[in-house]
């Protein structure tokens, strides 16, 4: 079988999950331009500000256009915050106290805040005596025997979910899978913070991790939220009095949100968060197709036609080493930006093993366009994200199944 034929081949046996793709992009298109229609949005959010940032009107109207769609009581949207994991650090940072125990119960954390909660002697939570604890997962979903019985021994400040699948091999939890294991929480231990990792996950159901019962969740906007024309930032989204505690964290206790300038357009990020159902929505398209391609190749995937699709991200393990590097240094020759540049593995800042990453994006690192990157350690497994349009990921499988052929 030629590529153009396998291509075609699996678009229609995907066009009943392509169509289920667009009826929640369509949900939630809605959703964005009713909140932007209720908050009034003009070309006076767009302007920039500077110094303290006082009367922000495009600061404090995005995020509460934000909450809006994340049916929450309050947000903070901040092109001030660098990354997922800053985002994540301040409501970790901003929630917990020295004594505090927090429980994660989707097993380890991703590597980026191994640092931020275990190490020693940087600031870290374990620096502030914040205990960190996990329970790992249960074929990949949530263990919820081992969770019942942990609440009975101690009821923990903070219970950790991250809703993607990180560098591991599993799916992403789905809203409803969340929604379970929340109202088991709440339950046994009403006071206990449900916090989550929603990096990935933004708009790819028709709800939210709020809606689902988590206190609070946070993520970046150079991911899903941003609709790939947010040049930085993250958010924070849920409870009124957890986000108002994390701003005391982001900006200096007892002044918060009150302050942040922003000295360029605020334009992008309203932009953006508008266009960011239907570009998740190419996103996820072009993980089902890789994911699927790849399965019929012979290659364990996730997703694929066989499996849900809970996040962006598309996960394929090769078979040795240079498989895996060989697929993201195609993944970057299909790139609009940098497609001269060969990625090689490197010592990146926040990972125990050399990470090889694929992204010539136009936004430094945006994982929403099409990216694709890995640790180097077995099994060699390759995380493919992004894209914002479903014809870009088209092209790039069937030069990265090109490629494949080649070298076989």
């Amino acid at each position: 079988m030629d590529i153009e034929t396998l291509i075609n081949t699996t678009e229609n046996k995907l066009a009943e999950k392509y169509a289920s793709i667009e009826r929640i992009a369509y949900i939630n298109q809605i959703k964005v331009l009713q909140a932007f229609q209720n908050r009034k949005i003009a070309l006076r959010h767009f302007t920039p500000t500077t110094g303290y940032g006082y009367d922000d009107v495009g600061r404090d109207t995005l995020s509460e256009v934000f909450a809006d769609i994340f049916k929450a009581e309050k947000a903070i949207v901040s092109p001030l915050i660098t990354s997922g994991t800053h985002a994540i650090t301040l409501m970790l940072f901003g929630l917990l106290r020295p004594n505090d125990t927090l429980l994660s119960i989707s097993g380890d954390v991703y590597d980026t805040l191994q640092g931020v909660i275990c190490d020693k002697g940087i600031g870290s939570l374990k620096d502030f005596n914040i205990k960190y604890d996990k329970i790992e997962l249960k074929n990949g979903d949530f263990d919820f025997n081992a969770i019942v019985e942990y609440i009975k021994k101690t009821s923990p400040k903070m219970i950790f979910i991250q809703r993607s699948r990180g560098y591991s091999w599993r799916n992403a939890f789905s809203t409803e899978e969340i929604k379970k294991v929340c109202s088991l929480i709440k339950q046994m231990a009403p006071k206990t913070i449900i916090a989550v990792d929603n990096c990935y996950g933004e708009f790819v159901s028709d709800s939210e991790p709020i809606e689902s019962g988590a206190d609070i969740c946070a993520g970046s906007m150079i991911k899903n939220p941003g609709g790939g024309i947010a040049p930085t930032g993250g958010y924070i989204v849920g409870r009124a009095d957890c986000v108002e505690l994390v701003g005391y964290r982001m900006t200096a206790p007892g002044v918060g949100t009150e302050v942040g300038s922003y000295a360029a357009d605020y334009r992008p990020y309203y932009q953006g968060l508008f266009m960011a159902p239907h570009i998740t929505a190419q996103a996820l398209k072009g993980a089902l197709l890789f994911g699927t391609i790849y399965k019929e190749l012979g290659y364990e995937t996730m997703p694929n036609d066989n499996s849900p699709l809970n996040d962006i991200i598309c996960s394929i393990k090769f078979k040795n080493k240079n498989e895996l590097i060989n697929f993201c240094q195609t993944v970057q020759t299909v790139s609009p930006v940098d497609s001269h540049v060969t990625p090689y593995p490197w010592d990146m800042p926040g990972y125990s093993h050399q990470v090889i990453m694929a992204a010539g994006t136009f936004v430094q690192g945006a994982s929403i366009e099409l990216s694709a990157d890995s640790p180097i350690r077995e099994p060699y497994i390759a995380y493919l994200q992004g894209g914002l349009t479903y014809e870009h990921v088209k092209y790039a499988v069937t030069k990265c199944v090109e490629n494949l052929f080649r070298k076989n």
